[in-house]
């Protein structure tokens, strides 16, 4: 086929995207354009109509028209495909069939339809391949920012010591009298002039407004400590905490007032000084017919150190994987301690951990096709019926009993426009109809609910209507079978309270 044009116009002819891929003037674009509404024979069901140049193939979505402008030679029914196609990319990033959202999202509908036609001619692309390319994802720029917000989250912390530093020199300087702990003579600036230094312009790059910015505060004569009052909050909150301490109350928080946003005090969670997050990731990708197309799992320990008297520790681990995980550890752990003892120290034991940062201290990997790989199994089976409509019949096994998947959420796509009718469903369903899909919920599944089914039918449809299936869920099992069962000193090999945060998430888990 040869496709000369594809736009999306309203039916009273109003063109809102067009996209032409053969070389053509503008002219004789608009020209066809335009002709379009006219031809539309009323009262027929014909989804394409013929000029003596050109062929329109249409298709109505609400009060919009989807159109493909073609050849005369082209083959109808592989210009009937491709159109279905265009149709279902505009609910893919737009959230209503209406004008001002279509123009909205203009470029990447446009950018969307590139993938599908190239000089003419229709590319071997499915809808889940255009998302992809459309999205550009780059390991680069995901690398990147890592180690910007590792940056900003380490001067952020630089700058807050900071902040208690000079916060504490305040109240010293208050409790003497009101003469400043700091900031040398006052000889440059008269006997009169009060002078309170702030942090360095590096130390402010990523602080908002949590200390004031230096001031000069002139004073008649020497006054007693309420002159260091001024008016601020977070001292008085400080005073107060401050005296609850010396009355045998513990209270943690944190002063985030700004003078300028008159923002509300947030209190700061108390966590263990030592706190490690375990975070898997699966990225899944199998055929309609079975066959594991993509299997991929990446996981990570990260370490983060609060207080630094906990700064010389070990991680004791438990590794009961049996699919044969590629497992890495950090440069500056010990290698041959974690072969022979399963636990994570430095090279160094003299020497602690990073304060206050995230570290990844263990990593690991695995790849390959094999569907025993693959945690939960979907098969969907869309069969055509006599009424040109399709019955549909899905099903999910859980391969791996040891897991414990929750919120699952299986997304069916259907026909702009479908209605489907659900016959039994294990779980619950909901039709969002302006994404034109089928969301099947299943709140947990586990040993004792690893398989489950769902039926429903959906008119005017084909099997290829329903692909890709994409699946969500979350876990606090892991999937490597590798446990932080305690941390140790180094000195004593004492145990040191910890907290750790597992989770287990598909970045991708879709069936095309």
């Amino acid at each position: 086929m040869v496709l000369i044009a594809a736009a999306v116009c309203t039916k009273a002819g109003k063109t809102i995207v067009s996209r032409q891929f053969v070389e053509m003037t503008k002219a004789r674009i608009e020209g066809l354009l335009a002709a379009f509404p006219k031809l539309i024979p009323s009262g027929t069901q014909h989804t394409f109509v013929e000029t003596d140049s050109v062929r329109y193939v249409y298709q109505p979505l609400e009060r919009l028209y989807m159109l493909l402008i073609t050849t005369r030679a082209s083959n109808i029914l592989e210009d009937l495909e491709t159109l279905r196609l265009f149709a279902r990319v505009i609910p893919e990033y737009c959230r209503s069939l209406e004008e001002t959202e279509i123009v909205e999202n203009a470029f990447n509908l446009i950018f969307a339809f590139d993938e599908i036609v190239a000089l003419g001619y229709r590319e071997s692309v499915n809808l889940s391949q255009i998302r992809t390319f459309v999205e550009m994802d780059s390991h680069e720029e995901k690398v990147y920012q890592a180690v910007r917000q590792s940056q900003e989250r380490e001067a952020k912390n630089k700058m807050r010591e900071k902040a208690k530093e000079l916060q504490r020199q305040r109240m010293e300087a208050a409790k003497k009298g009101g003469k400043p702990a700091f900031g040398g003579s006052s000889g440059g600036f008269g006997s009169s002039a009060l002078y309170t230094p702030a942090p360095s312009v590096g130390d402010m790059a990523n602080i908002s407004n949590d200390i004031k910015p230096p001031s000069y505060t002139s004073v008649q004569k020497q006054l007693p400590t309420r002159a260091m009052k001024l008016g601020s909050k977070g001292k008085d909150v400080e005073s107060f905490v401050d005296q609850l301490k010396s009355e045998g109350e513990s209270v943690t928080a944190v002063n985030n007032v700004s003078q300028a946003s008159h923002k509300s005090i947030a209190i700061k969670p108390e966590i263990d000084g030592v706190y490690l997050k375990q975070e898997e990731k699966l990225i899944v990708r199998m055929g309609r017919d079975g066959g594991v197309q993509q299997f991929e799992l990446s996981g990570l320990i990260t370490l983060h150190i609060s207080d630094e008297k906990w700064g010389r520790i070990r991680v004791q681990l438990k590794n009961q994987d049996s699919h044969g995980v590629q497992l890495q550890t950090h440069p500056n752990v010990d290698k041959e301690l974690f072969k022979s003892r399963s636990q994570i120290g430095l090279k160094q034991p003299n020497k602690p951990f990073p304060l206050n940062t995230d570290v990844g201290v263990l990593k690991w990997r695995l790849q390959g096709t094999d569907e025993a790989f693959v945690p939960l199994l979907i098969n969907c089976w869309p069969s055509e019926t006599g009424d040109g409509g399709c019955d549909v019949n899905i099903e999910y096994e859980l391969t791996h009993l040891d897991l414990e998947l929750v919120d699952v959420n299986i997304c069916i796509p259907l026909p702009i426009g479908c209605t489907p009718i659900v016959g039994e469903c294990d779980g619950t369903y909901s039709h969002e109809s302006k994404r034109n899909q089928l969301v099947w919920s299943l709140p947990l599944i586990d040993a004792s609910n690893k398989s489950g089914s769902f039926e429903f039918s959906a008119p005017r449809a084909i099997p290829n209507d329903f692909f890709p299936l994409n699946v969500m869920f979350n876990s606090k099992s892991t999937y490597a079978q590798i446990q932080i069962t305690e941390v140790l000193l180094v000195d004593d090999e004492s145990a040191v309270k910890h907290t750790v945060d597992t989770m287990l998430f598909p970045d991708k888990y879709e069936i095309v």
